[in-house]
């Protein structure tokens, strides 16, 4: 295989990645919170020009699709109720065009219908995955704390799951998972366990669109993304090192500038930390932006990404040395001049690598000073 057609079959790899579709369905009943639910998901405020509009009546009459604001190959529907509609279950599912969904989640803010249970079973029947959400638990919790003598939380929320379990099971959908979910403080209870099912269940490359797509809410949901960044970052440097031509000044070998500059920016905003997401955390959060980048150490966190900054970046990183461990260059040695290829191969892994590690660290500071921020609010 050439080097071109090489480079070529990754750039198709990787666009193939970036573009797969992922099609949400999110359903409730009137007022049961789906479209706070669907903004959350997002990383959307209610507020925000681009949100799923809410309110105590039904206001979704037909299947609505939100993009996703940074990748937008990741849709979520917001449909309307199914009792809202004068279909019976397997006619809803028609009407909203089923098929298109990779899985449902129905909402409630209180207990599951029979509308809901009609609806979950038949999209079971129609070999479909669906989750039941159980919304508005900070709700449930505070008025349990002001009504009851010796409040425990975990164990009010031990019940709530339960009954929530009971009733499906009296209505025919036995063992099924209930997750206990707060709109407006997604890092608290089962927000992050949704994440984990539903990957447990897609294929990898729809698996790697929710990763990207998931909201930063912890360290899990952090995690996963650096690990989704790794996993391409061989692919990067071979297209780096092969499409690379011409010196870059300050540096001892080739690197592709363009590749870099896009893949900054898919880190940056990819962990929250590019200009429009701080500034929109320190609104949020009411914390000051120069805070927030008090909590980050990487020289790129908060930066528009340049060429100028690209290369400063680089230079720095390697005058800092860089490591002559062995390597497998199996797959750069067609790359035309080995060594140059083999020295920037091991540069730029190392180097994206190191990036990686620093850009996690400060994404995991950020959402601990937000997260602590938010409540002592």
């Amino acid at each position: 295989m050439t080097a071109k057609a090489m480079t070529e079959k990754i750039k198709k790899y990787l666009e193939e990645y970036q573009n797969v579709k992922l099609d949400i369905a999110i359903t409730g009943e009137s007022g049961s919170g789906k479209s706070t639910f669907v903004n959350a998901f997002r990383g959307i405020d209610n507020r925000d020009d681009r949100a799923a509009p809410t309110g105590v009546v039904e206001t979704t009459m037909k299947p609505e699709p939100y993009p996703h604001p940074i990748y937008p190959n990741v849709t979520i529907w917001d449909l309307p109720g199914v009792g809202t509609t004068t279909f019976s279950a397997d006619q809803y599912l028609e009407h909203v065009e089923f098929k298109k969904y990779d899985f449902f989640i129905v909402v409630s803010g209180d207990r599951f219908s029979e509308n809901d249970v009609m609806l979950a079973q038949e999209i079971k029947r129609m070999d479909k995955k669906f989750y039941f959400v159980r919304s508005k638990i900070d709700d449930n919790l505070r008025a349990e704390k002001k009504s009851q003598r010796n409040y425990n939380e975990k164990n009010t929320l031990q019940q709530i799951r339960g009954y929530c379990i009971q009733e499906l099971e009296k209505q025919g959908l036995a063992s099924s998972q209930v997750f206990l979910v707060s709109s407006f403080h997604l890092h608290l209870y089962d927000f992050s366990t949704i994440q984990d099912t539903m990957e447990e269940e897609l294929s990898s490359l729809k698996k790697y669109a929710l990763t990207l797509a998931f909201p930063n809410i912890n360290q899990s949901s952090i995690s996963k993304k650096k690990e989704v960044f790794r996993s391409q970052i061989i692919y990067y440097v071979i297209l780096s090192a092969a499409v690379a031509v011409v010196p870059i000044p300050g540096l001892s070998f080739c690197v592709d500038l363009v590749v870099l500059d896009g893949l900054f920016k898919s880190y940056l905003i990819g962990f929250g930390l590019d200009v429009v997401t701080l500034n929109k955390l320190s609104t949020i959060s009411n914390i000051p932006l120069e805070d927030l980048m008090a909590e980050c150490k990487c020289t790129l966190s908060g930066q528009e990404i340049t060429a100028t900054l690209v290369v400063k970046f680089l230079t720095s990183f390697e005058r800092m040395g860089m490591t002559t461990a062995e390597e497998d260059y199996s797959m750069i040695s067609i790359l035309g001049d080995w060594i140059a290829a083999r020295r920037s191969f091991v540069f730029l892994k190392e180097f994206l690598n190191s990036l990686l590690d620093g850009l996690f660290d400060d994404a995991i500071n950020v959402q601990k000073k937000v997260g602590i921020s938010k409540e002592e609010q």
